[in-house]
């Protein structure tokens, strides 16, 4: 599974919505992600990419879309 595909079943099961088609879409103005979601996505998306993302060191501007978090995912798995 890539990057992408990873990250949108974790979002698309944390929100209960398809968000493939609405990549730019920023999860917080929506309502989509709350701090607890936000926690959650985290946990699982190092179980499942093997990334380190301290929520301590979490920046929401950083993490607000899907293409956010994806680009975010990928910089994290380069380091």
């Amino acid at each position: 599974m890539n990057t992408k595909e990873a990250v949108l079943d974790i979002l698309n099961d944390l929100t209960g919505e398809d968000l493939s088609d609405r990549m730019d879409e920023n999860l917080f103005d929506t309502g989509l992600l709350d701090s607890m979601a936000t926690v959650q996505m985290l946990l699982e998306l190092q179980e499942n990419t093997g990334i380190t993302a301290p929520v301590s060191e979490f920046n929401r501007d950083e993490w607000a879309t899907p293409n956010k978090i994806i680009e975010k995912v990928e910089s994290l798995k380069n380091e």
